[in-house]
């Protein structure tokens, strides 16, 4: 099948459906409405209709449709898909786990670090865990062709959320076209990463990825406060995974996923006042904003 349409079944359980855009919701502090919403046009899947587990299967379990992984001393987890990409629409329904998760990472992410070892792409959802009373960070970032032995360079733009992603599931997303990557959260853009050159744009096939690791080095206040077991087990929850694009097997004249009303891609004035919302309100550290980094290396930041 050269062009891949995933998913292919709907859930309807109550459960496990991701609290939507509601204008009304805590009190007003949602974002303005984006006028569309991508997840509605993709069709859910289950699990194994296009995953599988890629390390730590003891820390996996799978009940109905939602995917359930965690972290204590022995082990994390992680899923990876059954193919890799080169464009599409990627999300997933994910509950965080309250109270002090420092030094954990939970992410769902594209990466071909396996297929381009030491030399690979990446486009990042990253839960950065936290302490009591402190509020997750999600991270986005973007690498190109880098590696983590000191030549990686990231493209991070945090954000704290208008919700918290603790009590509900919230629907993540990443749009990758040939034109950009799009990060979403319940339909709404939170970042929109152009296509400026071919040098600081992803264009190799990618698989999706979602997991939980000890980052204790980094996660949490650049390695200030570490894991602590005492808190363990560690627990992340998947459901409602979506994927639609075009496979790296897919003949050249695959049409790729769009996150706005438009075919040719790009979003809508809505879509941007919202993003605007967010990222006015939200965002606590954009890279190409950070005067300490060196910005020959990220050229999108000024071309």
């Amino acid at each position: 099948m050269a062009f891949l349409f995933l998913p292919l079944v709907f859930f309807t359980l109550a459960s496990i459906i991701y609290v939507p855009y509601s204008s009304t919701a805590a009190g007003g502090n949602w974002p303005p409405s984006p006028g569309y919403w991508p997840s509605s046009k993709v069709r859910s899947m289950r699990f194994y209709q296009g995953y599988r587990n890629l390390w730590g299967p003891s820390h996996q379990k799978v009940d109905n449709s939602a995917l359930t992984i965690w972290l204590d001393t022995t082990s994390g987890s992680g899923f990876k898909s059954m193919r890799p990409f080169r464009s599409g629409y990627f999300g997933t329904s994910i509950k965080l786990q309250p109270g002090y998760t420092a030094g954990v990472i939970t992410a769902f992410y594209l990466s071909n670090s396996e297929a381009h070892p030491g030399f690979h792409d990446e486009v990042d959802i990253e839960f950065l865990g936290t302490t009591f009373g402190k509020p997750y960070t999600l991270q986005t970032n973007v690498y190109i062709r880098g590696s983590g032995d000191g030549k990686i360079i990231g493209r991070e733009m945090k954000f704290h959320l208008w919700f918290d992603p603790t009590k509900n599931f919230h629907h993540y997303a990443i749009l990758w076209s040939v034109k950009e990557l799009i990060f979403l959260v319940d339909d709404i853009p939170i970042r929109r990463y152009p296509r400026k050159s071919a040098a600081t744009f992803p264009l190799r096939p990618m698989w999706v990825y979602g997991s939980i690791w000890d980052a204790s080095s980094w996660a949490t206040e650049d390695g200030k406060y570490k894991a602590n077991y005492q808190y363990q087990p560690f627990v992340g929850t998947f459901t409602n995974f979506k994927a639609y694009g075009c496979s790296a097997y897919s003949p050249r004249w695959c049409r790729p996923a769009s996150a706005s009303p438009y075919r040719s891609g790009g979003l809508s004035n809505p879509q941007y006042k919202a993003m605007h919302w967010v990222q006015s309100r939200y965002m606590v550290y954009d890279y190409c904003k950070d005067n300490k980094r060196d910005h020959s290396k990220t050229p999108e930041c000024w071309i």
